[in-house]
C-alpha cells in the first residue's frame, strides 16, 4: 500500500508481541517535506493505536528545546545525521572527489506498507542520494532493518558508513557483549552505559573470535530469565561495528552496520550499496531474546532438519595422516555406536601432507589415495553413514600449483603478499575466473563421490585483503562466499554446509541463512565447551551448533575430562566425536552407545523446544535445558562449574514448564553416573510434582564435583 509520508506520517509496525512505531512528521522548521523516519516507540506490543493516539504520542515524546541548543526540535532518524542536530556518531558518512556531499540531509518523498514492513524513499537532491529504508517486525517480534543508497549524481560517490541506529530509554544502563580468542570464544563482559560511544569493530574479514557477536543494552542486573533487554546484531560474515551511544542531550541509541575499509565502496552514477540486515530485539531477559532468534530461524529456507545425524570428524583422530585401513577401521567402529555421518577432515588433497602446501589444489592426493576417496566412501556408505569432507574454498597455499599458475588471484594491498597466517593466503573470489575454478572444482567432487556435508573451513583474518590494483574488497569478497555456498547448495539438493573459521571466527544471522552448521570451537575442552555453547546459543538454535564428544585429553588445553563430563556437555548442540575411537575401551564404547541412544531418543525436542538457562544456587552451578514447544517434556544438564563455600547448595527451580501440568522429573545416570555422584531421594527415584512448584520451588541440588553433569528428564504426566 501506497503511503503519503505527510498525509499519513505515522506507521504503526506489530508482530510477534512487539510494537515499532515511526513517524515521518515534519521539522517545525519546514512544513512541505517529510523528515526521515523517526522511531518513537520499540518495545512490547502497545495494541490497536488510533491515529489520536500515535499523534498523541508523537506529541509526548517530544523534547523540550531549551538554550544553548537548536532552535528547532533535533530530529534523530534511523539513519542518524549531524544535518538534523545530532552530534552522535552519523549514520551516513561520505563524500565527492571535490569534498561535496559529506553532510547529506535526506527527506522522506514516500513509503510503502505491506503488513507489518514499511520502506520509505528517501532523497537528497542536492547531494545526488537516493536511500531506500526498510523496517520490518518479523512475526516472532524481531525488528529489522536495512538501509540501500544509490548515487544519483554524475560524479561517483565514496561511501564511508551507512548504518542505521535503534533508540533506547535510558533505564538501559548495562552493556553486555562479547570477547574472546581462539579457542576460547564468546567470552561475556558487562560494561555501564556513560555519556559516549561504547564502540565494538571488527576487522578481521570474519566476525572473528573477539567479535561481539550482538551487544545486549538493558536494565541493571538483566538475566536470563529477568530485566527488559534490547539487543541488536548485524548479520554480516565480513567485518562490521556495533555501538551503544549515550549524548549528555539525555539521547541513547543503539546501532550497527557493516564496517567499510578506505574506498572500498566507490558508487558510480546508478551504482547502490545495500547493508546487511540489521536485527533488533526487546524482550524480558536474555531467554526470551534467545528463544526469539531460534523460532525465526527455524522458518528459514536453508534451516536444517531435527534429526540432526550424529557425526564423526577425524581431525583428532589422524590429522593429516591418511591410510585407507585405519579411517576405515574408525569408519566400522564409528558405525558400531551409532554415528550416522563420517567426516574426512584435512589432509585428502594434493600435497596436503601438512599445513604449509596444498591449499587451493582440489583434487585427491594420487600418492595417498591411488583408488580416489572410492574405497573409503564405499566403505562408509556400506555402513550405513553419510560421507561428509573438509575444504577450505577462500584460501591458498602460495606453496599449490593454484598459486603457481595463478598468482595475480591472491589477496594483497601492494607488491608484497601479506603476513602469512598458518602458512596461506587468501584466494579473492571477487576474480569471475577465481570464483569459477572453485565452483567446479568443489561441484566435481560432490558429484564424483556423492558428498552430502561439507565442512567449510575459514583459517585467517583477511588481512590487507586488495584486488589486483589494491583496492580493498572485503566486502566483496563475503558476498561471493555466500554466492559460491548457495550456487553448490542449488546445484546439489539436500547438501550441507557446516560453517567454520578457525573455530568460531564466522558466526552470525546472515551465515545461517546459507549455512546448516556452524563449529562454536575448535576447543572441545568440555569445561570450556559449557560457555562457549551457553553464549553461542544467544544467536544460534542448537541444531546449527556441532558438539563434539573429545578425547578424554583435550588437544587444546591438555585438560582430562571422564566421559560422562564430555559426553552430558555435547548433548546440547549438534552430537559428534572429534576422538580416536580406536583407543577408545570396550567399556567407553558401550557408554557411547548409550549416550548416542539417549541423544537420538531426545533429538525432536532438542531442536525444537525452547532454551532456558540458569545460574544455579552461587552461580558455581549451571542449569542448561530445552523444554519441547507444547511443553509436554524437557530435558535438562545440571553442571558444575567450580568448588563452592556452599555445600550443599539449596533448591534448583526447574524453569519453563506449565505451571497448570503435573510432571515427573528424574535424573538420567549413562553407566554408573558422575563419580561420587551423592543423588538426593528425588534424583534417585523421580518425583511428581506440579510445573508451578517446579518453578517456584524446585528440587534440592546434588551434590557434584567440579567438572560434572546430572541429566535430568520432565515429563508431563
Amino acid at each position: 500500500m501506497k503511503l503519503d509520508p505527510r498525509q499519513t506520517p505515522i506507521v504503526h509496525l506489530r508482530a510477534g508481541g512487539t510494537s515499532l512505531i515511526i513517524d515521518t512528521t515534519p521539522g517545525t522548521a519546514s512544513t512541505d517535506t517529510a523528515s526521515q523516519p523517526v522511531i518513537l516507540a520499540w518495545g512490547p506490543d502497545l495494541g490497536d493505536l488510533s491515529e489520536p493516539a500515535l499523534q498523541a504520542i508523537r506529541t509526548a515524546s517530544t523534547a523540550t528545546v531549551q538554550a544553548g541548543e537548536l532552535s528547532d526540535e533535533s530530529r534523530l532518524g534511523v539513519i542518524p545525521l549531524a544535518s538534523s542536530g545530532w552530534m552522535g556518531r552519523p549514520g551516513l558518512s561520505g563524500h565527492r572527489a571535490d569534498g561535496s556531499g559529506w553532510s547529506p540531509r535526506l527527506v522522506c518523498t514516500g513509503a510503502d506498507l505491506e503488513g507489518s514492513r514499511v520502506t520509505y524513499q528517501l532523497l537528497d537532491v542536492q547531494a545526488g542520494l537516493d536511500v531506500e529504508l526498510v523496517l520490518e517486525v518479523l512475526p516472532q517480534g524481531l525488528v529489522r532493518a536495512r538501509a540501500e543508497l544509490t548515487n544519483t549524481a554524475p560524479a561517483p560517490y565514496f561511501l564511508d558508513e551507512l548504518s542505521v541506529a535503534l533508540p533506547l530509554p535510558l533505564t538501559a544502563t548495562e552493556i553486555l557483549d562479547f570477547a574472546g580468542r581462539w579457542g576460547l570464544e564468546r567470552a561475556p563482559q558487562r560494561s555501564t552505559v556513560e555519556v559516549g560511544c561504547h564502540l565494538r569493530e571488527s576487522r578481521h574479514g570474519r566476525p572473528g573470535f573477539a567479535s561481539p557477536m550482538a551487544m545486549f543494552c538493558g536494565e541493571t542486573g538483566f538475566s536470563f530469565e529477568r530485566g527488559r533487554v534490547w539487543g541488536l546484531h548485524v548479520a554480516h560474515s565480513g567485518n562490521g561495528r556495533t555501538w551503544v551511544e549515550r549524548t549528555s542531550t539525555g539521547r541513547q541509541v543503539i546501532g550497527g552496520g557493516e564496517l567499510l575499509l578506505p574506498g572500498e565502496i566507490a558508487l558510480g552514477t546508478g551504482d547502490s550499496y545495500r547493508t546487511p540486515w540489521i536485527y533488533g530485539q526487546c524482550t524480558e531477559g536474555l531467554d526470551d531474546a534467545a528463544r526469539q532468534l531460534h523460532r525465526w530461524e527455524r522458518t528459514l529456507p536453508a534451516h536444517p532438519d531435527v534429526e540432526r545425524p550424529v557425526s564423526l570428524n577425524v581431525w583428532e583422530a589422524v590429522y593429516f595422516n591418511h591410510d585407507l585401513p585405519t579411517l576405515t577401521a574408525l569408519a566400522e567402529r564409528a558405525a558400531s555406536i551409532g554415528v550416522e555421518r563420517f567426516v574426512l577432515d584435512d589432509g585428502w588433497f594434493k600435497g596436503r601432507r601438512n599445513d604449509r602446501a596444498g591449499l587451493g589444489d582440489w583434487t585427491v592426493d594420487a600418492d595417498v589415495w591411488p583408488g580416489g576417496l572410492h574405497p573409503l566412501v564405499d566403505r562408509v556408505r556400506e555402513l550405513g553413514m553419510e560421507f561428509g569432507l573438509w575444504v577450505e574454498p577462500e584460501m591458498i597455499n602460495p606453496d599449490s600449483d593454484l598459486a603457481r599458475a595463478h598468482p595475480e588471484w591472491i589477496m594483497r594491498a601492494r607488491d608484497e603478499l601479506p603476513a602469512e597466517w598458518r602458512h596461506q593466503q587468501v584466494l579473492n573470489i571477487t576474480i569471475p575466473a577465481a570464483w569459477e575454478y572453485l565452483h567446479a572444482a568443489i561441484g566435481r567432487l560432490i558429484d564424483e563421490y556423492g558428498i552430502g556435508y561439507l565442512k567449510w573451513d575459514h583459517n585467517r583474518d583477511l588481512i590487507e585483503a586488495g584486488d589486483a590494483g589494491g583496492r580493498a574488497v572485503v566486502h566483496e569478497q563475503t558476498l561471493a562466499c555466500y554466492r559460491l555456498m548457495d550456487a553448490l547448495r542449488a546445484e546439489h539438493p539436500g547438501l550441507e554446509i557446516e560453517s567454520c573459521a578457525s573455530g568460531g571466527g564466522r558466526i552470525d544471522l546472515e551465515m545461517l541463512t546459507h549455512v546448516q552448521r556452524v563449529w562454536p570451537s575448535d576447543c572441545i575442552d568440555p569445561h570450556e565447551r559449557q560457555s562457549i555453547m551457553r553464549w553461542t546459543s544467544q544467536i544460534a538454535a542448537p541444531e546449527y551448533l556441532g558438539s563434539h564428544i573429545a578425547s578424554p585429553r583435550s588437544h587444546t588445553t591438555g585438560r582430562v575430562s571422564d566421559l560422562s563430563f564430555r559426553a552430558g556437555t555435547a548433548l546440547w548442540g549438534h552430537l559428534g566425536f572429534e576422538w580416536d575411537l580406536l583407543a577408545a575401551s570396550e567399556e567407553d564404547l558401550a557408554q557411547l552407545r548409550q549416550w548416542v541412544t539417549l541423544f537420538k531418543a531426545h533429538r525432536p525436542n532438542l531442536f525444537s523446544g525452547d532454551i532456558v538457562r540458569r545460574d544455579v544456587a552461587d552461580g558455581s552451578m549451571w542449569l542448561h535445558g530445552v523444554v519441547a514447544a507444547d511443553r509436554c517434556s524437557a530435558m535438562f544438564q545440571l553442571a558444575t562449574r567450580e568448588r563452592s563455600p556452599l555445600s550443599p547448595r539449596g533448591m534448583m527451580p526447574i524453569p519453563g514448564l506449565d505451571p497448570d501440568r503435573t510432571y515427573r522429573l528424574q535424573a538420567v545416570l549413562v553407566g554408573d553416573g558422575p563419580d561420587g555422584l551423592v543423588a538426593p531421594p528425588w534424583a534417585a527415584e523421580g518425583i511428581e510434582l506440579p510445573g508451578s512448584v517446579l518453578g517456584q520451588v524446585g528440587v534440592h541440588t546434588p551434590l557434584l564435583n567440579p567438572d560434572q553433569v546430572l541429566i535430568l528428564t520432565v515429563r508431563a504426566v
